[in-house]
């Protein structure tokens, strides 16, 4: 089974400065597990960010993903070197594939391939996938075998809850990760959610991590405000009630944020 933080900061968005602070805050209010990608552009900035912080390297974790630029087998590699280089490390402690990109002109075989070399060399800790649906999971794990793949990390929010894939994972001990785990701040407004974490002191953020966080997912929530980054690890000390969990799951609606043309699969 895959080791995969149950909480950790995401960097989607930020760049520049507002990457350095954020990333700078995150740490000193207690985050470990830092989340970014080569296209966010930001990985340098989050090298700085940890190496101002004087915390240790293995008391981090840290996650790329690579672009579908890189994902041939001479570029993937060699691109998470570069993802390295600007990170200030010497290993990534997971690396994953962003976006199946079906029409990218790579078949995943060769990408999948490519992914666990670069495991095999050192370069990263754990391997993983992020969008794929149930039948691209599958053929990721034939090519690199049964235990291999550490996590999927895919939009999961109480508007969008992927019964059949979240299951599918799971049965499979592949870890899932959340993102866009307050869909773009809309869950924030839900009436239901708001009654909820009035009942409980709550922040409605807090609620939705928390309802994560209790069906075995790991989140990963960004914000450029300190306050705000502080506030979303309390979640972890936030227990629903099994009444609150049965009404968060009757908000599914399907209300995917990003399903981009060419990059993402057919959701199941």
């Amino acid at each position: 089974m895959s080791t995969i933080p149950a909480f950790g900061v995401g960097t989607f968005r930020l760049t520049g400065q507002d990457a350095i602070d954020s990333v700078r805050n995150a740490l000193d209010v207690g985050y470990r597990a830092i989340d970014t990608a080569q296209i966010y552009g930001n990985e340098a900035e989050i090298g700085q960010a940890i190496a101002a912080s004087a915390i240790e390297r293995d008391a981090l974790f840290l996650t790329t993903k690579i672009w579908t630029d890189n994902y041939a087998r001479d570029r993937l590699a060699p691109s998470l070197r570069e993802s390295l280089q600007k990170l200030r490390t010497d290993y990534v402690d997971l690396t994953l594939i962003h976006w199946p990109a079906p029409g990218n002109g790579v078949a995943l075989a060769e990408f999948m391939e490519a992914l666990a070399e670069a495991k095999a060399q050192g370069l990263t800790r754990q391997i993983g996938i992020s969008n794929f649906n149930i039948e691209l999971t599958r053929q990721a794990i034939a090519v690199v075998g049964q235990g291999e793949i550490a996590t999927n990390q895919i939009e999961l929010s109480p508007y969008l809850q992927n019964a059949k894939l979240t299951a599918f994972l799971q049965a499979h001990d592949i870890a899932v990760t959340s993102y866009m785990t307050l869909a773009y701040g809309k869950v924030l407004k839900d009436p239901l959610l708001t009654g909820i974490a009035a009942k409980h002191g709550a922040t409605v953020a807090q609620v939705a991590l928390a309802w994560a966080l209790q069906l075995g997912y790991a989140v990963i929530p960004s914000s450029t405000k300190r306050e705000n980054l502080a506030s979303n690890l309390l979640a972890r000390d936030l227990k629903l009630d099994a009444d609150d969990m049965a009404s968060i799951a009757t908000l599914e609606r399907n209300g995917r944020e990003v399903d981009p043309e060419g990059l993402a699969p057919l959701w199941d």
